[in-house]
């Protein structure tokens, strides 16, 4: 089938690849004529786990550029819309480019065609995109409107997209809803998984995924929703480190409790410094404005994003009591993309946590495996150094901060890491590390939720091993 993916931000350009790697012929559309040369001349503009191989695979086959979208959608069957819904001044999504796009997509609808919403967006949206188009010319007869929410996450999005928990599709028309089963069909029939040169999937995968048709505002609304769940978990699991932090506990045990819990379930049971990144901050923010505008006052979710935002400097205390004053020491830093697997530091709790350490005097020698362009473009140069690896970061400094939990820190040489630091001291805002290991190195090592291993607990463990 012949489609057109408009925008190729983060979401666009994933969904759009993907679709050429289950045969169809995708034609990526964006009004940037630098971006649409830098992807015809082979860049992969994000870093995504297998991104680039797709990217590699469909280009010039099933994949191209342009930056015409007259052409794009006249040529098409069924066109994505997936550009940008930033929020506003008030917290609500900006739709002005959704509807840019629509009127724009009106004056070339030349023969049937559906449009489908892939943006995270607020309910009504899609009847809004249909009144837009009608407005603007689109005859009634000739196209249907739909919502096919993503649920991709950073770093896995391009395993998200092939092997989905479930593929959402919101619409009225049945003959819409034919044509996206259409489109997902080798997902659907499986017939995608048998290809010899299918990307792999994760061992828990459901295939084939399940699929559930309903209302275009059921499937708005379950975007916005599953975030907002998503997002309660792991302010609900950093609340309860809180309390562990407070009485001894061991969050670990606790979440693991939990999580036998078939009701509730182990992920996203982990706490850490908080959420960030492109969607929750943003569709928190835009549900909570659906519903004052629907007259519910959700003060759930405005707990849930005080707790996130509480996380940060209950972290921050945990460096002040590891060290005491803050200006003037040298600080090594591990991760500053908002999550492990990608280079996204938008709304990124490291990016904060550092700006804090820098306005308090501190000196921060950081590394990320991939973030670290991006970072030089938001933290400021004073009392600031990126590095080239995790190694650079330790060395001399008085302690050593974990903000991001990319894999391979979990694999480091810490005992050589333990010569590199001026004082033995991690503080672990992932829990990426295991405490026992942090002891039997003799480390000052202080996590999130867990008890602390200091140098006092560890001289009395030595002295108590001595007696035995």
């Amino acid at each position: 089938m012949r489609i057109t993916v408009i925008g190729s931000g983060y979401v666009g350009l994933v969904a759009g690849a993907c679709l050429a790697e289950i045969g169809h012929d995708v034609v990526l559309v964006d009004n940037d004529p630098k971006k649409c040369s830098a992807l015809v001349a082979g860049e992969c503009p994000i870093h995504e786990l297998h991104l680039p191989q797709l990217l590699v695979r469909n280009r010039g086959e099933r994949l191209s550029f342009s930056d015409s979208l007259p052409d794009a959608v006249r040529t098409s069957k069924v066109v994505f819309i997936a550009v940008g819904t930033p929020p506003t001044v008030n917290g609500e999504a900006d739709l002005s480019y959704v509807e840019s796009v629509a009127r724009e997509i009106a004056g070339s609808v030349n023969d049937y065609k559906v449009i489908v919403g892939k943006s995270t967006v607020p309910v009504y949206t899609s009847e809004w995109v249909r009144k837009v188009m009608l407005l603007n010319g689109a005859p009634a007869d000739l196209f249907e409107v739909a919502s096919n929410p993503e649920f991709l996450r950073e770093g896995t999005a391009v395993m998200d997209f092939l092997y989905p928990d479930r593929i959402v599709v919101g619409t009225d028309s049945t003959e819409a809803s034919n044509v996206l089963r259409e489109i997902y069909k080798p997902l659907l029939d499986g017939s995608y998984y048998r290809s010899s040169d299918a990307i792999a999937g994760p061992p828990c995968a459901t295939v084939p995924p399940p699929i559930l048709i309903t209302s275009a505002k059921s499937a708005e609304l379950i975007k916005y929703a599953s975030n907002a769940f998503l997002a309660m978990k792991i302010s609900f699991i950093n609340a309860v480190a809180a309390i562990c932090d407070s009485v001894g506990a061991d969050v670990d045990q606790v979440r693991n409790g939990i999580g036998m819990d078939s009701r509730i379930g182990s992920r996203f049971l982990y706490p850490g410094i908080g959420y960030g990144g492109s969607c929750f901050p943003k569709d928190l923010s835009a549900y909570r404005a659906v519903a004052r505008e629907c007259g519910y006052d959700f003060r759930l979710l405005e707990e849930v994003v005080r707790i996130n935002d509480e996380q940060q400097d209950r972290f921050l205390r945990k460096v002040r009591s590891a060290l005491w004053t803050i200006r003037g020491k040298r600080l090594g830093v591990l991760g500053l993309a908002f999550k492990g697997g990608t280079d996204d530091i938008r709304e990124s709790p490291a990016i904060s946590i550092v700006e804090w350490l820098i306005n308090e005097g501190a000196y921060v020698q950081a590394y990320d495996p991939a973030a670290t362009e991006r970072a030089k473009e938001v933290l400021p140069a004073r009392n600031m150094l990126f590095v080239n690896s995790a190694y650079e970061a330790a060395e001399g400094a008085d302690a050593l901060l974990v903000l991001t939990e990319w894999n391979e820190f979990k694999y480091l040489d810490y005992a050589h890491i333990r010569q590199l630091l001026r004082y033995p001291i991690i503080v672990d805002g992932r829990n990426l590390l295991s405490p026992e290991e942090m002891r039997k190195l003799n480390f000052n090592y202080l996590s999130i939720g867990r008890p602390e291993v200091t140098l006092t607990e560890m001289n009395r463990h030595a002295s108590a091993e001595a007696v035995a």
